[in-house]
């Protein structure tokens, strides 16, 4: 038997695109269509029919979080639905063994006519615990979730922050073995979906397994272990900071103008000092990217444009421009190639950056050309704990201790 907590094996989940009849003529055929057609395999498609998750295969234990990202539509959130059993699988299985606190939906799981200390008593009795259990939490639920004015209120006057924090307060607080947490924590304001993280990482210390979907790639990053890039199937799977790397770059190959403006950026390569590709790097790293240009038509009055991203969080670092007339640029002829290095130092905590090549042209406020990413690093260091950007260089000075005064 395995020891995971969490445990998805071959997992496939297949939709079926509605069919709207308005008419009687309409419905008729259809209903007999339906009684008429043989039952499928669960690896086949009908007409309609569309794969949401395709060969879904991980593993979460004890005391890790697991990061599930990927853009909108991915199967993101149905995968999490499958795990709570709301969903059963086309395919494969789901196992998740212990008590479970999820938080999948804003409000899921409330009955919008009882108050929220009603729902409080209703998911912990869902979880199979005792009232007495469940009362010597209210308080710290209440307390945790900020909605004590209002914890007597039906539940159907409260805001959307409202329901997201009186919901991940009743999954935290009630003892779960594994926690399930949707992107849902975005409708709570930062302070509170700050104090969530802090609370999550609590849980991964005392060994809970955690499953963690978002778009804060920065909140994915400071939590989890591993990550699962999932866009309908597994693109990429392995330690987070590495797949956030990649699907950063899958969502940004897209950005690239296409070909043919008066200048094209052909290809940057990221190099450390001593020449070779920088992929991981130290906070003060001296770094330089080097980028090709083709110049198709005559051109003056441009900037050359470079932009310092955050990835996991899409924080613009730096935003730095050089006036084509300061490098005796102007003009540029059809046909020459330029090839410019940018150097930079890389004062920067531990997380995963990536930059942008932009050629503006001035007279038309046009831009001309661009490529995101042009580069894309990670900064690997110890001191700091996810938060800020900056690296100060700080350090710990000589201590002066004054014993305390005799009597």
């Amino acid at each position: 038997m395995s020891d995971a907590a969490i445990e998805v094996v071959d997992v496939w989940k297949k939709f079926h695109r509605g069919e709207v009849h308005d008419s009687l003529r309409d419905l008729v055929p259809a209903m007999a269509r339906h009684l008429l057609r043989r039952a499928p395999k669960p690896t086949q498609l009908q007409e309609g029919d569309f794969w949401a998750l395709r060969e879904i295969n991980f593993q979460v234990k004890g005391g890790e979080a697991l990061g599930i990202i990927g853009p909108n539509g991915a199967g993101k959130s149905t995968m999490l639905k499958l795990l709570t059993k709301i969903l059963r699988p086309t395919r494969g299985s789901c196992t998740v063994r212990g008590r479970v606190g999820a938080l999948i939906e804003v409000a899921a799981g409330f009955h919008p006519d009882l108050t929220g200390m009603e729902n409080i008593y209703l998911q912990g009795s869902i979880m199979g615990m005792r009232s007495t259990e469940i009362a010597k939490k209210i308080d710290e639920i209440v307390e945790f979730a900020g909605v004590g004015d209002f914890i007597d209120t039906p539940v159907k006057r409260y805001s959307s922050g409202m329901h997201a924090r009186l919901g991940f307060s009743v999954a935290a607080h009630l003892d779960p073995d594994v926690l399930l947490i949707d992107e849902v924590l975005s409708v709570g304001d930062m302070a509170f979906q700050e104090k969530c993280i802090e609370r999550m990482k609590l849980f991964k210390r005392k060994g809970v397994a955690i499953a963690f979907v978002s778009h804060n790639m920065q909140a994915v990053a400071e939590l989890c272990d591993t990550g699962v890039f999932l866009s309908g199937a597994i693109r990429a799977i392995g330690p987070v900071q590495e797949t956030i790397g990649t699907y950063v770059r899958s969502v940004s190959r897209q950005e690239a103008a296409p070909r043919g403006a008066a200048v094209d950026i052909i290809k940057a390569d990221l190099l450390d000092e001593r020449g070779e590709p920088a992929v991981a790097v130290a906070p003060g790293a001296q770094l330089r990217l080097r980028v090709t240009y083709h110049v198709r038509q005559a051109i003056a009055n441009f900037h050359l444009i470079f932009v310092l991203w955050r990835s996991t969080d899409g924080l613009k670092v730096y935003d730095g421009n050089f006036r084509s007339e300061e490098h005796g640029l102007d003009p540029l002829t059809p046909g020459e190639t330029l090839t410019v290095d940018f150097h930079f130092c890389a004062h920067l905590v531990r997380g995963q950056y990536h930059i942008g090549s932009f050629v503006y042209h001035n007279p038309t406020n046009t831009q001309i050309s661009y490529l995101v990413p042009s580069g894309l690093f990670s900064i690997q260091e110890t001191r700091t704990y996810g938060h800020g950007v900056a690296d100060v260089e700080l350090s710990c000075g000589e201590v002066v201790r004054t014993p305390p005064a005799s009597a």
